[in-house]
Formats: C-alpha cells, structure tokens, sequence
C-alpha cells in the first residue's frame, strides 16, 4: 500500500508564500476561502499542510481527495489528522490522508510544535510519555499540551495516538502479522485498544482493514512505500550518499542505499530505493516497536517532506539559480539517520578529502562500532555510539590532535546531554553549543545543521566549492552572503545546487 504518493505540481503560487499573506497570527485553517479552493482544485501541495473534514459523512480526507468536492457549508478544516480525529472524524479509507508527507513547515520554524512533531513520529511518547517528551524539549507537560493544541489542533496524546494507528495501518495492510504483534509494533498500550483506535479512525475492524490487502511476509523484513512530493532526483541522493558510504555501515549498490541503524530497542537495516515518486523502504529490526522510528529516521535522511514547489518559487526568481533548478528540479539536502554519528564524521572530514574521511570513519568503525549479530552483504556494524567515542584517548586516533580533541569533547557533550542533535532542541542553542568546542568552526557547525538538525536555511559562505562555482560564474565570492539573503528560508537548497556543479563537495 503506498504510502500517499503526491505528483507534480507547476502551479506558481506555494503554501508558503500564501500562509506569508495571512496575519501573523492567523492559521492557514482559518482562512476558509482558500483552503476551499484548494479543494476544490484537487492542489496536492496543500496534502500534509490541513486536512478536509465532512460533516455530513463524519470523513476527514487530503485537499487532493479524488471524491466529488463537497459543498463548502459542509467542510471544516484541521492542521492535523489528529486535530480531525479528536473532532470524532474518521479517515477517509480512498486517499489515506494519514499517508502524506509530513508539513515541511516544521523544518522551516523549528519551532516547539515542530520539534514536538519530529519526536512523536520517532515514537517518543511511547518510550517516554508525555512528561518525557516535555523535558526533553525544555517545557512543562500542561504547557506543552497548551501549546500543541492551539498551533496544531491537538495535545501530544492525540497526536501520538494518530501515529499509532497509521503505523497499525501500515502494518495490517503489509504485512501477515498477527493483530497482537501489530498492535505491540505500533505503541498500543492493550490489543483492546488498538481495536478501538482502528475502529474509530478508520470507521472497520483490524479484520476489515487486512482484507483485500496486499499482505506481505512476517519474516522480520518489511517493505514500505515513503511517500514524497515530486519532483524528486532520487538519484542525486544516491550520487551524494554513494561517495561518503562509510564501509560496514553503509553502502549503495543497483540503485538502493543500505545502512545499519542505532535504534531504541536494538539494530536494524534498512535498504532504501528511490523511485520517482516515492522511496521504496525494505527493513529489517530485532524489535518491532521500532519500525515508526525507521520510517522517521529515513524520511529525514532522504528529505521526504520537503516542498520542492516552495523552494523553486524562491530560488527560481534568482538568476544564478534558475538554471541551476531547470537542470536538477527535484534536488533534496541529504539529512542522516543518527545526527551522533554525522557530526562525528564532519569532524572526521575537516580539510581532508571524501575518500580520505570516508576511510577515517571506517577505521573507527571497525575498531569501536557494534558488530552485528548477523552481518547483512557488507554491513557488519553500527556506527559507535557517543559514551563510546567519548571514552577514547584523542592521542589514539590516526588523525590531527587539534580534531582528535574537538570529536572527543563533542562526544562528552553528546553523551551527558548537553548537545542534542536529534531535533528535539533549539538550532540555535545547539549551534552555540557546537561553537563552544574547540576545533569546531562555523563551517562545521553549519553543516551538522543543515544535515543533522534538518536545518533548511545554511548557507556556507566561506565554502570552497561554492566560491569556485561562483568564480566560474564571474560572480565575485565576497558577494556570496549578499546574494544568499534572497534565497532564504530555502539557503541549505541552493547551498546543494551550487556544490552539484562541482567536484568540490564536502
């Protein structure tokens, strides 16, 4: 079952640039009016951003919805499928609207509701609770919950509660598992539960639900569908990721990308096969309560919830640009898996080339990292975690005492909580943060927040790629931070563009 595939979209106006004619405190919901008429257009790139609920049939469905439209007195709009849910609404079983990528309004604020999205999706609440949840991101529990149900319509529970039952879908419609192994797998607390989580959302029975699905095998390995919004050069990704495959985590071979995965209740390995118009996602986990966190993590790593419409509308109006997005329409900023180990390997790679980083990272792998139990073609290990790193001697590693020094210190930050690089904190205290340890620059700083934190909008000035491209487009690189200020909040994007003209690439 796919996982709501969106197509193309050449209409010049996005959402964001319609949410940025609104008052400031107005919620795109609330401007009735034009929500109706992207309804009644069928305008996929509102699919994830509000969701359309009937009350004469008590469904809730995308704005792309293939149903006859119906009337505008009937329909009332929510910023989340959970918002709608909570309304007593069910979701509407032709256009899956729990299946859209997610807002890509959440990386672009960063704000509390984002970060909060980010963690729940990750399967935070389940592991933690809801108290958990507001520690982690620096608030009380009353507070949160005041917070995430005035910005998107529902409290923490409810929104965790839609997340379980999409991944109860998930797993009801792929898989032959039995219900008690689905409902363990999603979160639920009873299969009680679970059967009346399904019931209410989807309006049948689990039973109902599997029938007709397109089931697949319970030997431990899933295959899923990640959807996204096109255009998407899936094999940009794979030409960026390639390169920079550490040996023993990662590897890209026919067209797939294969890595192992530190995840909450032990490994796992996913291999992920970029389509047009979707991810096509194949893994493997010794526990199936982390198959949410998976899904997250891989949609990160890939970008999925980027709006590809959004950004070319910005860096479109660009002349330096516009060529640059006919060419690779669809290019992603390559996220990661566990943000640990990306900023490990920033560090590894500072003034060093991509081969020789690459070679660094899987000295340490295959001298620290966790074997796995059963080795997956070449993936032998999980990348070594941050209370092992931070445990080493700096004079151990084959590597400048000066970066020896900032990886361990970084890793002791990392491990004893102090640096969060899971989302879940303020970018910008998490950059000062990173400032903080000597041996790490604005350069590295950067690009642990552009690619770790998912942080849309970095730019590098000083990057010597994209000054050789712009000496090669006769522009003069001083005027780098100047022209960059046009192409906020999407400045991590043409950072991409610039470094795929060149060979010049960290």
């Amino acid at each position: 079952m796919p996982w709501g595939t969106i197509e193309d979209v050449t209409t010049p106006t996005s959402v964001p640039a319609i949410r940025a004619t609104l008052p400031p405190t107005t919620s795109i919901i609330e401007d009735h009016a034009r929500c109706y008429r992207a309804v009644q257009s069928r305008d996929r790139r509102f699919d994830g951003v509000f969701y359309t609920a009937v009350r004469t049939t008590g469904i809730y469905c995308r704005p792309s919805c293939p149903a006859v439209t119906p009337r505008r007195r009937n329909v009332e709009f929510f910023a989340t499928a959970a918002a709608a849910q909570r309304a007593g609404y069910r979701a509407c079983r032709r256009c899956l609207p729990d299946a859209t990528p997610g807002s890509a309004e959440w990386d672009v604020h960063a704000d509390v509701a984002g970060r909060a999205m980010r963690l729940i999706n990750d399967g935070y609440v389940e592991r933690a609770g809801v108290e958990g949840l507001a520690r982690r991101l620096g608030y009380t529990s009353r507070h949160l919950t005041r917070v995430l149900t005035r910005q998107l319509g529902a409290g923490p529970l409810a929104l965790a509660r839609a997340r379980r039952a999409q991944a109860a879908r998930i797993l009801i419609e792929t898989t032959t598992l039995p219900f008690g192994d689905v409902s363990f797998a999603a979160g639920f607390a009873s299969i009680r539960q679970f059967n009346e989580t399904v019931r209410e959302v989807y309006g049948v029975t689990p039973t109902q639900l599997r029938k007709g699905s397109r089931a697949g095998t319970t030997t431990g390995r899933l295959a899923l569908r990640l959807a996204l919004r096109t255009p998407f050069d899936g094999q940009a990704l794979l030409d960026f990721l390639g390169p920079r495959a550490v040996p023993g985590v990662e590897d890209v071979i026919d067209g797939a990308y294969q890595r192992t995965l530190r995840l909450p209740h032990g490994p796992g390995v996913v291999t992920l096969e970029p389509r047009d118009d979707r991810v096509d996602a194949t893994l493997s986990v010794e526990d199936l309560r982390d198959v949410p966190a998976v899904v997250e993590r891989c949609r990160r790593l890939c970008d999925l919830d980027a709006d590809p419409a959004a950004v070319m509308e910005v860096l479109g109006s660009d002349p330096l640009m516009r060529p640059l997005l006919r060419h690779r329409p669809g290019l992603r900023v390559p996220g990661h898996a566990d943000g640990t180990e990306l900023a490990v390997r920033a560090i590894l790679g500072q003034q060093i080339t991509v081969a020789a980083a690459r070679t660094l990272a899987g000295r340490l792998v295959l001298q620290h990292g966790k074997p796995l139990d059963k080795p997956v073609g070449k993936l032998t290990h999980v990348f070594p975690d941050a209370s092992t790193l931070a445990a080493l001697d700096p004079g151990t590693l084959a590597m400048p005492r000066t970066r020896a020094r900032a990886l361990v210190a970084l890793c002791e930050s990392i491990a004893d909580g102090r640096v969060a690089l899971d989302r879940s904190a303020d970018r910008r205290e998490v950059e000062a943060m990173l400032l903080e340890v000597p041996g790490i620059g604005p350069w590295t700083a950067g690009y642990i927040a552009m690619r770790a934190l998912g942080d849309p909008d970095v730019f590098l000035p000083t990057d010597i790629g994209v000054r050789d491209t712009l000496r090669a487009r006769h522009i003069d690189p001083a005027r780098a931070g100047e022209l960059a200020s046009a192409w906020r909040p999407w400045r991590s994007y043409a950072l991409m563009h610039l470094w795929a003209t060149t060979k010049e690439r960290p």
